[in-house]
């Protein structure tokens, strides 16, 4: 398997800021899908969410100091650099277009999964990627429906179905629950807590000595 033909999975998020939670779950799935790289993609205009607290160039530095020294994670500016909303599907095609036939994953959590039929073009997103959704214990799967009948057309649980397709599955692996969210270590920070070990230190230096959630 030559280096940049290998499983690419992409993990987008607001990561605002990056955290434990996300760096778990992607590097769970980096083993256990046999993925050769995950990349990280933050949001730059999230059309079902909040604007971000943080700017762009300290989410970009936090997300590099998260992953420094990690082969087989990196960042992707792609929707930071492109105008208009965050869409995943523009991300996704612009990724195909620059991969070819190579295996894509797209990870989302099942929360995210389950409101799959809200997203713009949801329909898609399989003809794109494969679709990766982290299931951590507690979330209940879809009811009858449009979901139910998309899991049923495509899902699967051979890992080597995502290397030799290029997209056109979904696969469900359950990953560690942390709780931990952005959002808390916002609220926390801004009462004076600073966030060790939630994120990691290089992270958590970054913010203090920005003062982007302070206040």
């Amino acid at each position: 398997m030559t280096v940049g033909q290998g499983p690419l999975a992409i993990l987008g998020g607001a990561f605002d800021p990056v955290h434990y939670g996300h760096l778990r779950t992607a590097f769970e799935l980096h083993e256990a899908l046999q993925l050769e790289e995950v990349l990280f993609v933050p949001s730059a205009d999230p059309p079902r969410r909040d604007s971000h607290v943080a700017s762009n160039e300290i989410r970009l530095r936090m997300l590099d100091a998260a992953l420094e020294g990690l082969s087989w994670g990196r960042v992707d500016q792609c929707e930071l650099l492109r105008e208009g909303p965050s869409w995943s599907v523009l991300t996704l095609s612009e990724l195909r277009q620059t991969q070819g036939d190579r295996s894509l994953s797209m990870i989302i959590g099942m929360d995210a999964f389950l409101g799959l039929p809200d997203w713009r073009r949801w329909e898609e997103l399989c003809d794109l990627a494969h679709l990766v959704v982290a299931h951590r214990p507690g979330w209940p799967g879809p009811g009858p429906g449009v979901l139910a009948e998309l899991l049923q057309a495509r899902q699967t649980r051979d890992v080597q179905a995502l290397h030799t397709a290029p997209a056109g599955h979904i696969y469900i692996h359950e990953v560690t629950q942390l709780e931990i969210s952005s959002s808390a270590i916002r609220e926390g920070i801004s009462a004076g807590v600073m966030p060790r070990y939630l994120v990691p230190d290089s992270v958590c230096d970054i913010i203090k000595q920005t003062g982007c959630y302070s206040g």
